[in-house]
């Protein structure tokens, strides 16, 4: 990722627009127009080849006529021209530029690149930056830049606005602009040949003038990249993204049910949760989310008190609540006796709060009161339905005080439009957002409480991986290029076992033969009872054609089986080849749950992970989380406890608990799995048999492809760089150098604990007795594509580990 002369772009000294004109309705005659009607301090040129004033301003002919180089160039000339303008610039000393002109794909040159990539041939030998092309354009409210073709100017705030679409670049602009919203840059990224997304969230992150990043997003270009600058960003400032495309496009042509299941959309939310980002559905709630996140801190949960004067309106509140996914919290005994002292008898004791429609306006405070005091409620919403009982406005007074010295978050929900715009005004002064409908202030609640989530996995401090777990690469690679080989995608199931194995997953063993007469003696050195599958390439779930048998008790059985298995794939899938019959033992629990964990490639973020209720049933019941690898324990942990699954393997009405850890361990095993092996676009193992002492995977699934590129590459966030270890002899002690790994905190700490003030002070360059678990995360839980901290470690005399 790269920010260099993007300073050029956003705060520029000097403007020089190409292509202006005095045409009326023209692109080039609007944006010198706003340009100069904008309030830019700094000089601005006109480029025109055919007149030598445009817009009361002394025209140039040309880029290397003007006094010096500008800062930014806008150029809206016709596609043809733009790779020569963008070289003219360059060579004169311009190193920013917003590319307005469309077309430049369709627009070929003779030796057959298109006047993009032509462009972008252009800009590179002079580091100049572009924006678009086919963009809006730029505005920075704040230096007076409007460098647009927008209808409107755009007010002074402190919200950052990219957008990929143009035309609701413009949309937003007039949405904003009678709704009092001001910006510190609103930025149009068109099709993003070279400034991205990724580019301007870095850029923005570290902006003082900005304090929260809003996108609009269609698509991600570079994945690595914008997850690496999301993550940087949302550590120091809330970014927010409504991403266009939510409906599902159905994998037909999936060889597995974690492709089926890993929907495009789906790994994009997996996305922005993982890089602390918070997703919204709507523009309107892109800013109401803003105000909301700005304005209220401290919720870390998702349990809420409803208060309200009347009975709907709690409940439209409670049911927006469950639908989506909070809890109500439970009133103490305190807090109803305190409530018993202020409520009429006819209150409804218990969550929601309603303090009936007649209440006066001091039955409000009065009634708020031990509500914020309650320890166990992550934040209290207030609904006021206007009455003729008393004014909205009198309400409003008599609960600023408290709002004031709040104790725990507050949401306030004023319903009808008379009373809105005069709780806009007063509990704006009390620093919290006012919402119009009871559903909008839950929404609200829910949105911090997911930010706040976001937040806390960026900090979380993973448990250490088992330290028995150690892979066999070269044997699962031994596996894949065989297969390769024989110019075969899909691994047998024995392969497939074979590979997981090597990764320390437990299998349950399973022999292929090649014919049925072959498996009464495998049977035998098996045990019975055995399961009899279909191995066939051609046939992806074997149960869709009766190609499972399970709980064969005898040769005759067996034999029986297997003529009919081999019938009915001859009949259903005539076309198929069929490689033979698999035979494994059969593996029963009673308590067990039946569970699925897998890898898909997506083809913009690379390979996901995928966990969640497995069993014939898996894509009907689609029940499932997806998550970016690389995965370690507490991600893993995460990961697991999206899925309402998780639920029942924590054990219900009698059942004992599945092994959540032995699941954990799997799915971090199959994150190591993927980044040995960049050969492997899809894995199933369904089912994955759970219980209370381990985890079986009783059928499993791999497919295979000649890597398009090398190692981790193909990955979103890059993994552990192990290549980077190295063991060294010091003060005749063998001590490990390696990069720092989240895991390490613990031990980081007790580093720290060690060092005496004067070698405190030298590190951090001021005064430090225990660094606040913050900074310790930011220390620990770096980013390998941006920077890299070093550690060693070594063992102590009593055989620890420790850090040096």
């Amino acid at each position: 990722m790269s920010t260099r002369n993007l300073n050029l772009m956003l705060r520029p000294r000097s403007v020089a627009v190409i292509g202006a004109s005095d045409r009326p309705n023209s692109v080039g005659a609007t944006v010198i127009r706003n340009v100069l009607e904008g309030g830019f301090d700094g000089p601005v040129w006109p480029v025109n080849l055919r007149h030598s004033v445009v817009a009361g301003q002394k025209a140039y002919r040309t880029v290397d006529k003007l006094p010096e180089p500008a800062d930014l160039a806008v150029i809206c000339t016709p596609p043809q021209t733009v790779p020569g303008l963008v070289a003219e610039l360059g060579t004169y000393g311009t190193r920013a530029a917003a590319v307005l002109t469309a077309g430049l794909d369709d627009e070929h040159l003779d030796d057959g690149r298109t006047a993009t990539q032509a462009m972008l041939d252009a800009a590179r030998p002079h580091c100049l930056r572009l924006l678009g092309p086919n963009c809006v354009g730029l505005l920075v409210p704040g230096i007076g830049l409007n460098a647009s073709f927008a209808h409107v100017n755009a007010r002074p705030g402190e919200l950052a606005f990219i957008s990929q679409s143009g035309a609701l670049t413009t949309a937003m602009l007039d949405w904003a602009r009678a709704n009092q919203v001001g910006f510190s840059h609103f930025l149009s990224l068109g099709n993003s040949a070279d400034v991205d997304f990724g580019d301007l969230i870095d850029y923005l992150a570290s902006d003082p003038d900005t304090r929260a990043i809003l996108l609009y997003m269609e698509a991600v270009s570079s994945a690595r990249k914008f997850m690496s600058a999301a993550r940087a960003a949302a550590r120091n400032k809330p970014v927010i993204v409504v991403k266009a495309g939510r409906s599902p496009v159905a994998a037909q042509a999936a060889a597995s049910h974690t492709g089926a299941l890993a929907g495009s959309d789906d790994v994009y939310d997996a996305a922005f949760r993982r890089a602390g980002m918070l997703r919204v559905d709507t523009t309107r709630a892109l800013f109401d989310a803003a105000e909301t996140v700005a304005r209220i801190h401290g919720v870390e949960g998702d349990r809420l008190i409803i208060m309200s004067n009347g009975g709907g309106p709690g409940v439209m509140a409670t049911d927006a609540l469950v639908r989506g996914g909070g809890r109500l919290a439970t009133l103490t005994p305190e807090t109803i006796g305190a409530l018993d002292a202020v409520l009429p008898p006819t209150w409804s004791r218990g969550n929601p709060v309603d303090i009936i429609g007649d209440a006066p306006a001091e039955r409000y405070p009065a009634a708020l009161e031990p509500l914020l005091e309650q320890g166990d409620a992550d934040a209290v919403l207030l609904i006021h339905a206007p009455t003729a009982i008393v004014p909205a406005e009198a309400v409003a007074r008599d609960c600023a005080p408290l709002f004031a010295r709040k104790r725990r978050p507050v949401l306030v929900c004023w319903m009808g439009a008379d009373a809105v715009t005069m709780a806009d005004h007063m509990f704006a002064r009390a620093g919290l957002p006012t919402f119009a409908t009871p559903e909008e202030a839950v929404n609200g609640f829910l949105q911090l409480a997911a930010y706040h989530r976001n937040q806390m996995q960026l900090l979380e401090t993973p448990p250490s991986v088992a330290e028995d777990f150690e892979p066999d690469p070269a044997a699962a690679r031994a596996v894949v290029e065989t297969v390769l080989a024989q110019e075969r995608g899909l691994l047998t199931e024995p392969e497939s076992k074979s590979v997981l194995a090597a990764y320390g997953i437990p299998v349950v063993e399973t022999r292929l033969a090649a014919s049925p007469e072959e498996l009464p003696g495998i049977a035998e050195e098996l045990g019975y009872p055995v399961a009899l599958k279909i191995v066939s390439p051609d046939i992806t779930h074997k149960t869709d054609i009766g190609g499972v048998v399970l709980d064969i008790s005898t040769p005759e059985l067996l034999l029986a089986a297997a003529e009919a298995i081999l019938a009915r794939a001859r009949n259903r899938r005539p076309e198929a080849r069929i490689e033979g019959l698999a035979v494994q033992r059969m593996i029963e629990h009673d308590d067990a749950h039946e569970l699925i964990a897998g890898v898909a490639t997506d083809a913009t973020f690379g390979p996901v992970l995928l966990f969640g209720q497995g069993g014939t049933a898996v894509e009907t019941i689609a029940d499932r989380a997806i998550a970016l690898p690389p995965l370690n324990m507490a991600l893993a942990a995460e990961l697991v406890g999206r899925t309402r699954v998780a639920r029942l393997l924590d054990g219900i009405r009698g059942r004992p608990a599945s092994d959540r850890r032995g699941i954990e361990l799997t799915l971090v095993k199959l994150s190591q799995l993927i980044s040995d092996l960049p050969e492997v676009v899809e894995l199933d193992i369904n089912p994955l048999l759970a219980h209370a002492h381990g985890v079986v995977a009783l059928d499993a699934r791999v497919r295979v492809e000649r890597a398009a590129t090398k190692g981790t590459q193909r990955f979103a966030i890059r993994p552990y760089p192990k290549h980077l270890e190295t063991t060294i002899e010091f003060e005749g002690r063998s001590l490990l150098l390696r990069p720092i790994r989240p895991e390490d905190r613990p031990r980081h700490e007790t580093f720290l604990a060690k060092n005496t003030p004067a070698d405190m002070h030298a590190r951090f360059f001021r005064m430090v007795r225990q660094l606040p678990a913050s900074e310790m995360a930011r220390f620990t839980q770096i980013d390998y594509e941006r920077e890299m901290a070093f550690i060693a470690v070594g063992e102590n005399e009593q055989g620890v580990e420790e850090t040096l």
